[in-house]
């Protein structure tokens, strides 16, 4: 480096005279790290079926695919990892700088046609992000699949509410594995940076000087991590060309199959090999419509998110706890005990009389009060029901097989909008402030809930809950927490909602048009 510190890096070419473009990934989980039933324990039976050859380091582009197909690999173990000195100071601009010397270093190899394109998941898209944001001549297109970029929104904070499960988990991981590293204290970051600040600004890279050609997949499945980031790198992200694919399954298993490797080559053939195949014909974004678990149906759009999308307002109703289309005359007070262990909920339902699909993000709007508390924290989950009234599940974070359609948090003090990036069905939370409830205060929030496709048939239902703890609970990993958890609330006492008169709280939908 230009610093003198030492990044190790694994270099896979194939076996003949000539020179091929590289596809390059950097993380801090270690260059030989292999995913495998021995390092992933209890989780490894959930994670679907990952077909690679033994070469293949956690989330990283497999050298058994592209090296055959006249590619080289190049895996970049960052400072703090593996053998490369210095300090672990995870998604930054000193990491995104690096990354960029390592792309300069590969271009120039022997070896090395001139073109690097940069690949990967989870942590691997997050660097990409970042790497991409500097603009190289040389980086000549990203393939970004299914990363965050906001970590105060996206890991680290839910709305405002710490996370007590993942993102610690993933902290001491860190730590666990590289102990004689100097890593930072991201713990202490969460305790000590409660709010959005400078802290957490310098954690994210700017999308909008992002303008190299991209093929970003996103995912349905994982809220509460990667899902929110990755759309939202896809829609800031000043590229003219690029590609989105959305799926509703499980994260490593779609970025590994077949057909995701297939889709992955021909983008980088026809941007780092120059080949003139029929890339610039694949529809700009592709989403998955989810019906049931793993069954679905794709379609195409032209841009995220889906254009002529039919925002409708549900109304909450108190009296009969529905969803209507029209706005309840009637106000209504329904309420919940916040410290309630297992009731501590309300839930409102309505049923389609026609199929309707619900893709993109959602808002629900709520006029909220607590009567012993001046703040709250609010869990929402929006849930399908079949005919029967009974769930039906989905794929979700960690790889768990009991998810909902879509999630959204709000601590209430950290209510403050930014109106000039809140749009009628994404609010963007400040999180520079809190404002505390005053007493009996009715006030309203607005809730932003994940990015989700999903099918409801004609007699299906949503049904949307509002609850003092998580919706979801529950791990693919019994005992570790590789799942977010929200276990320091500020919840006490009674919460209560209204609904019906000058109360409009409602859940928006963006309703995608049958014939679109």
């Amino acid at each position: 480096m230009s610093d003198g510190a030492k990044l190790y890096v694994n270099v896979i070419r194939p076996n003949k005279e000539g020179t091929f473009p590289v596809v390059m990934s950097a993380d801090t989980y270690g260059k030989d790290n292999k995913p495998n039933i021995n390092n992933m324990g209890p989780l490894w039976p959930t994670l679907g079926a990952i077909p690679t050859s033994s070469l293949t380091p956690e989330e990283s582009p497999d050298p058994g695919f592209w090296v055959p197909n006249d590619y080289v690999v190049v895996k970049v173990a960052l400072r703090g990892s593996a053998k490369s000195k210095g300090s672990l100071y995870p998604w930054g601009l000193s990491e995104a700088k690096d990354y960029a010397e390592v792309i300069e270093w590969a271009r120039k190899q022997p070896w090395s046609n001139g073109n690097v394109g940069t690949n990967g998941v989870s942590y691997l898209a997050v660097t990409q992000w970042w790497v991409a944001s500097l603009n190289l001549s040389h980086l000549k297109a990203i393939i970004p699949w299914e990363g965050l970029n906001d970590m105060y929104r996206e890991v680290a904070f839910h709305g405002g509410i710490p996370d007590t499960g993942f993102y610690r988990f993933w902290h001491d991981g860190l730590i666990n594995r590289w102990p004689d590293s100097d890593i930072e204290d991201l713990k202490g970051s969460q305790k000590n940076h409660p709010l959005f600040d400078d802290y957490w600004k310098g954690k994210q890279a700017d999308l909008s000087a992002i303008k190299v050609p991209m093929f970003v997949c996103a995912s349905w499945s994982t809220q509460g991590l990667h899902n929110r980031g990755t759309f939202e790198g896809f829609k800031q992200a000043s590229s003219q060309d690029k590609w989105l694919k959305i799926h509703g399954r499980k994260e490593w298993e779609t970025y590994y199959a077949r057909e995701s490797l297939e889709q992955q080559k021909d983008f980088f053939d026809y941007y780092l090999k120059g080949i003139d195949n029929d890339w610039q014909d694949t529809p700009k974004v592709s989403y998955e419509v989810r019906d049931k678990f793993y069954q679905g149906y794709t379609k195409y759009a032209s841009d995220f998110p889906i254009p002529n999308t039919k925002e409708t307002a549900l109304y909450l109703d108190g009296q009969t706890m529905s969803l209507d289309i029209s706005k309840p005359q009637e106000t209504a007070k329904v309420s919940y005990d916040s410290e309630a262990e297992g009731n501590d909920e309300v839930r409102f339902s309505t049923t389609f009389d026609q199929d309707t699909e619900i893709t993109g993000n959602m808002k629900l709007k709520l006029w909220v009060s607590a009567d012993e508390a001046d703040d709250m924290d609010l869990f929402v989950g929006i849930k399908k029901l079949n005919r029967q009234g009974e769930e039906v599940h989905f794929p979700d974070f960690n790889h768990i097989e009991h998810g909902q359609v879509a999630t959204g948090w709000l601590r209430v003090s950290h209510r403050e909008l930014d109106q000039d990036k809140s749009t009628p069905l994404q609010p963007w939370h400040t999180h520079e402030k809190e404002v505390k409830l005053n007493g009996n205060e009715i006030v309203p929030v607005e809730i932003e809930i994940l990015p989700s496709g999903t099918l409801f048939k004609q007699g299906e239902s949503v049904q949307v809950v509002v609850k003092a703890s998580e919706v979801v609970k529950g791990n693919s990993t019994p005992g570790l927490k590789t799942r977010y958890e929200h276990d320091e609330t500020v919840n006490q006492g009674t919460h209560n909602i209204y609904t019906g008169g000058k109360y409009d709280s409602h859940l928006l939908v963006p309703i995608v048009p049958n014939n679109s």
